[in-house]
């Protein structure tokens, strides 16, 4: 069935970062900046100091990024949006942010969210029992001190996968500080060889995440990544399907 024109992908100008003040969030500002589109960025007010360095160059609105009005105000007029789904507290910190993301983003907007390797959009992925089990002791430790909820964030993604949307679920590998080494490359699964060193720059996974926004090959997709010249990625190279920096 041929979607409704108002629903198609748009052109990206005008990008919204959900969660802009941490590490991952500035690093997006910096991609997003540096492809010429206007930020607004959303955070607690508590961490607007940590845009200081963007002073002039985005527009801030500080708010709960599972507060609805903030949330609405923020996608206002936005082309895409980039949504950090940070797992912490017990208040459905996640899933609240998703579902304000996909009610009020425009019609035709590009969504990408931020997850780990857990989240499984077809319950393909094969995952090591070394992976499996830290996933258990994290999940285990946010419930009982009340910090962080997995589970939430597993349904977060589970609302973003039934939506007719233009999303990317952009699944994240551990990840490590340094310079940038270039667009990580990806798979559908994890347990695919190329993804086995489990390891990806922050600031490569945001500009695979700034990418993502205008690659029509990674609507409704849920990639897996890891860094582009991480030793498992160089050892099963191949022509990758999107994300195109």
């Amino acid at each position: 069935m041929t979607e409704p024109a108002a629903n198609l992908p748009r052109p990206i100008r005008r990008v919204c970062i959900v969660g802009a003040s941490g590490k991952l969030g500035r690093y997006m500002i910096q991609h997003a900046l540096a492809r010429g589109y206007e930020v607004v960025g959303v955070c607690r007010p508590e961490s607007v100091g940590k845009l200081a360095a963007f002073a002039g160059r985005i527009t801030v609105l500080p708010g709960r990024t599972d507060d609805r009005e903030v949330i609405r105000r923020a996608v206002a007029g936005c082309d895409g949006v980039l949504v950090v789904l940070a797992p912490w507290g017990m208040r459905k910190y996640s899933s609240g942010t998703a579902q304000a993301v996909l009610d009020f983003a425009e019609p035709g907007a590009r969504l990408a969210f931020s997850c780990g390797w857990h989240i499984s959009r077809d319950g393909k992925d094969v995952y090591p029992w070394s992976f499996r089990l830290m996933v258990a002791v994290f999940r285990w430790v946010g419930l009982v001190t009340r910090l962080a909820d997995l589970d939430d964030q597993v349904e977060a993604c589970r609302r973003i996968f039934a939506s007719d949307r233009h999303w990317t679920v952009v699944r994240g590998s551990d990840l490590e500080e340094g310079p940038g080494e270039g667009l990580p490359v990806w798979s559908e699964h994890i347990g695919d060889p190329l993804l086995k060193s489990n390891l990806t720059r922050r600031v490569d996974y945001a500009q695979f995440m700034v990418a993502a926004l205008s690659d029509p090959a990674l609507s409704r997709q849920a990639p897996a990544i890891v860094g582009c010249r991480a030793r498992s990625a160089l050892a099963h190279a191949r022509p990758m399907l999107g994300a195109a920096g």
